[in-house]
């Protein structure tokens, strides 16, 4: 009778064994991730109740647990946790002393990776001041621009940027924003100087460090500003702390060391990258800038075990000729955001690296996903795990206004299996939005209100997302690059990755131009070409009747010697909007897709005053 029971027992968990491997082969995946997700939690509420609440509490708590532990490595210097604690002491007791800042203040910080921007950041937290990271390549009036709308008073300013300042001095004095450079002595009698008084001054702990409330403001970040002036995003305490748990839900543990080469005024070098490191207590390999000539001889050089990316980074990595430092190193993940599917691929095998943990994140809000699978090409998961823990919906969009779709009775639609649809997330107490500095416009745009009920608030991304019948994300392309043609939506994102398998395409930027007499946008293209290729226009056809639907062929080109890029390697679009494809003002070579010849053809004046005449159909 027992062997009867037992067995019958067996043969009904073999069978729901077996149902789950093929129904729902990620259902452990999610349920394990869910848990650690769970326990790091019920970690970071332990020890709030002991006070370390925020992002320089969990530092200071490093620095007392961990005092003799490298934690930057940059260039010659190698400096501990408590290295870091007693010079942000000293800028922290310099700046109160010499520069009167207090809580509350709002510091401005240009300043180029290196040590002092981590040591000048934590100094003015344990000030209480609240500080906005300056783009370190900005200068006059978007500089003045992003220093004004964040309401800054005193700015502080590595000594190799204060060229950039130079230009806006006169609307800075009249502002009177105070201005120290990290440097021995002064440029000029505008500026004070910072080490000749960060030396000669004590680096014992402050005595009286604020109490924060964790609603309130961390820091601004501003947005990377594809179009128009940037916008100053305010990240709160709680933001912070989350971003913190970035390494450690990757997989990665204090004895790692990690390879930031991203710049610290974004928040995946920042929050991401610093910040995941004092969680863990492991050592940081900070860089200057990055370097794919460099990269794997410092990887080799310092035995990094995992290294932050964005996707664009590791596209450079892979056109760099090979080296044999790309095979001799210890890396053994690579954790980060934006890496497309081929270059992924291409990526593991020349590089040997075993684990890609893509994610995907916000500088407004706490929304994010996590791929803690092998898969390759999704930014996480939309498991019933995943959305206990974040909860967040797709909504089918209207291309044309680039609003969410609404019925008669004015509620939004969610967006089905395999239809890319605006991410957005309820408003919480833990899934903040404070807005941006100085534009309530801005803030109330990326705001919906009434989405499924009377009342609820969201939190609108602007970017299209696509789940499948798998319970994968995808990135699918930001509202704005997504653009209608022939009735249907073309996404960019989609067309840039077909066009780069090409061999002789080693970069492409895909966009819509508007074309008199025709309803949405025609396809255009702006084209790298690898060095000794030639464009192929008959390969180019045909490899687009094989991948895409004919309304998602670029019917124009423009072959270009580099594309242009923001400091963070997101592609410029506005401006190759607004020039169009006019031969007599554009300088590049055009070309123009001729059905009858299944060739692209040079985009002569002749030919475009064809087009936009309506002589040539499209």
């Amino acid at each position: 009778m027992i062997t009867v029971v037992f067995g019958s027992v067996l043969a009904t968990l073999l069978a729901l064994l077996f149902f789950q491997r093929n129904t729902y082969p990620f259902f452990w995946d999610d349920l394990f991730y869910y848990l650690k997700l769970r326990r790091y939690t019920k970690t970071m509420r332990a020890r709030m109740r002991q006070g370390i609440t925020t992002y320089l509490d969990n530092f200071l708590h490093q620095a007392r647990k961990n005092p003799s532990k490298p934690f930057i490595i940059f260039e010659n210097q190698t400096l501990t946790y408590r290295d870091v604690d007693r010079r942000s002491n000293r800028f922290a007791n310099a700046l109160r002393t010499e520069g009167s800042l207090k809580q509350g203040d709002i510091v401005a910080l240009l300043m180029s990776n290196e040590p002092d921007f981590v040591a000048v950041w934590l100094g003015l937290c344990k000030l209480g001041c609240e500080v906005a990271f300056l783009n370190g390549h900005l200068k006059a009036g978007p500089l003045l621009h992003c220093i004004r709308i964040c309401g800054a008073e005193t700015l502080v300013v590595g000594a190799d940027l204060v060229c950039s300042v130079e230009e806006v001095l006169p609307d800075l004095k009249k502002d009177n924003v105070g201005m120290w450079v990290v440097d021995h002595s002064s440029p000029s009698e505008d500026f004070k100087s910072l080490l000749d008084k960060v030396e000669n001054i004590s680096g014992e702990a402050l005595s009286d460090l604020p109490k924060v409330d964790i609603m309130s403001n961390f820091l601004f970040i501003f947005t990377s500003g594809t179009t128009g002036l940037s916008k100053a995003a305010r990240v709160g305490h709680l933001k912070a702390i989350a971003s913190m748990a970035f390494f450690h839900m990757c997989g990665a543990t204090s004895d790692d060391i990690i390879y930031i080469t991203l710049p610290l005024y974004h928040m995946s070098a920042s929050l991401l990258g610093i910040g995941g490191c004092i969680q863990l207590g492991a050592t940081c390999v900070l860089k200057k800038k990055f370097s794919a000539r460099q990269f794997w001889k410092d990887c080799v050089k310092h035995n990094v075990t995992v290294v932050q990316y964005i996707g664009e980074l590791c596209r450079y990595l892979l056109k760099h000729p090979i080296i044999p430092e790309e095979r001799a190193h210890c890396v053994r993940m690579a954790a980060g955001s934006g890496l497309r599917s081929d270059v992924w691929k291409e990526f593991i095998a020349r590089f040997g690296i075993n684990k890609i943990r893509e994610g995907y994140g916000l500088t407004e809000a706490s929304i994010g996903f996590l791929n803690y699978t092998d898969e390759v090409g999704p930014i996480g998961r939309a498991s019933y795990f995943n959305k206990l823990s974040m909860p967040f919906e797709l909504l089918r969009y209207d291309p044309q206004t680039q609003e969410p779709v609404r019925t008669d009775s004015g509620r939004c639609i969610r967006a089905q299996a395999k239809e890319a649809g605006i991410l957005v997330a309820p408003l919480t107490a833990m899934n903040q939005f404070l807005g941006y500095a100085g534009n309530k416009f801005q803030s109330e745009k990326k705001v919906l209100r009434d989405v499924f009920k009377a009342g609820d608030v969201y939190f609108n991304t602007g970017d299209l997302l696509l789940h499948d019948h798998r319970d994968f994300l995808y990135f699918n392309d930001r509202i704005g690059d997504t653009f209608r043609w022939k009735g249907e939506n073309v996404s960019t994102t989609e067309v840039s990755e077909v066009l780069g398998l090409l061999d002789f395409i080693q970069e492409v930027n895909v966009y819509g131009v508007t074309i008199p007499g025709y309803e949405g946008r025609a396809g255009m293209a702006a084209i790298v070409l690898k060095q000794d290729h030639k464009l192929d226009g008959k390969k180019l056809y045909n490899h687009l009747v094989k991948t895409l639907p004919a309304y998602a062929w670029p019917w124009l080109l423009r072959i270009q010697i580099s594309l242009d890029v923001t400091e963070t390697f997101k592609q410029q679009k506005v401006k190759l909007v607004q020039e169009g494809f006019n031969p007599e003002t554009t300088h590049d070579p055009l070309y123009f897709l001729d059905i009858s010849q299944k060739d692209y053809i040079h985009l002569t004046i002749a030919l475009y005053e064809d087009i936009v005449s309506g002589k040539m159909n499209l």
